[in-house]
């Protein structure tokens, strides 16, 4: 099994003559233009596999890009054409997807598996009592490895238990790593690493104690105007959670995870190559611009009007 990161939380998991790709976000802008990748990329779509499952883990909208939808649904390239969307109960959700005339579309419920193309998937619950909708991981086997991607998902101990009781140990997995703070310089909330959280996250990874793991689902800034949220939103980065990850579990290796790198999955063991996509690759390293710096100077704020009459009725 082969799993590349697109970008965020996009990755394409390849085995054998299957082609799954979760949570796609092509494009800039992100999260109502607010946000673009982090690093940038440069995605080649006419080098992308054909996609035979399209997996989508909640409606947040750095997972569920309608623009990057609706350009999968009119192109007859991205698409197998028997290619199956996997997608939560969600009305809202559902309601976009059938708008843009996706077929073959599955509606997946926790821990009740699929046999597609060869693939055994498990959806995995989330306990986030943050919000109302449905939100999954995803657990990938075929037959010889195992993969769990966790993205946002928040999880118990009685959900790993049950994890390792279907598949017993992960191989490989894409793990929470990264608190966001987004909102807590707007509010006047804590500008520091929430620590309960963090150790949630450390914790989690232990007790799934997969052979391989890699920081997983984060990788976007703000842009233009919202650029100084930066210094105040990202509170720790991949290297610092391998860190703590090697100190709080040591027998679980991991290495970071970027755009346009593979993991190579096999019964012997995970190989990370290195920018050795065909199809994506870092555009530009700009991960400095998210260094986290909560005691920095806030530039003025300045208002976008430029008609002058418009600029006075608003004031």
């Amino acid at each position: 099994m082969i799993t590349t990161l697109i970008a965020h939380a996009c990755l394409l998991i390849q085995s054998r003559d299957t082609t799954l790709l979760t949570d796609p976000v092509f494009f800039d802008y992100l999260w109502e233009e607010c946000n673009v990748h982090c690093p940038s990329i440069d995605l080649d779509l006419a080098k992308l596999p054909k996609v035979d499952i399209l997996s989508i883990s909640h409606r947040h909208q750095d997972h569920f890009d309608v623009r990057t939808l609706a350009y999968i649904a009119g192109s007859a390239d991205i698409l197998a054409p028997d290619a199956v969307v996997l997608a939560p109960r969600d009305e809202i959700l559902l309601e976009v997807l059938a708008k843009l005339e996706f077929k073959n579309v599955v509606v997946v419920e926790d821990f009740k598996t699929l046999e597609i193309k060869g693939l055994t998937l498990t959806p995995t619950p989330s306990l986030n009592k943050q919000d109302y909708f449905p939100e999954h991981g995803l657990l990938v086997h075929d037959g010889e490895v195992t993969l769990w991607n966790q993205v946002d998902t928040i999880i118990s101990p009685d959900i790993i238990k049950y994890m390792q009781r279907l598949y017993g140990q992960l191989d490989f997995a894409h793990v929470r790593y990264l608190p966001l703070l987004e909102g807590n310089f707007c509010f006047h909330n804590p500008l520091e690493l929430p620590m309960e959280e963090y150790s949630s996250y450390l914790k989690a990874a232990s007790a799934c104690r997969p052979k391989f793991a890699v920081p997983g689902s984060a990788g976007f800034k703000y842009r233009d105007e919202f650029r100084f949220l930066n210094q105040y939103s990202f509170p720790t980065t991949q290297e610092q959670f391998l860190r703590d990850l090697a100190d709080f579990c040591p027998d679980i290796e991991s290495e970071v995870f970027y755009p346009g790198d593979r993991a190579v999955i096999t019964r012997e063991g995970v190989e990370i190559q290195k920018a050795a996509s065909e199809f994506v690759k870092i555009k530009e390293n700009d991960g400095h611009e998210v260094e986290f710096k909560p005691v920095s100077e806030v530039p003025p704020i300045r208002t976008q009007t430029q008609d002058k009459t418009q600029h006075e009725k608003e004031w």
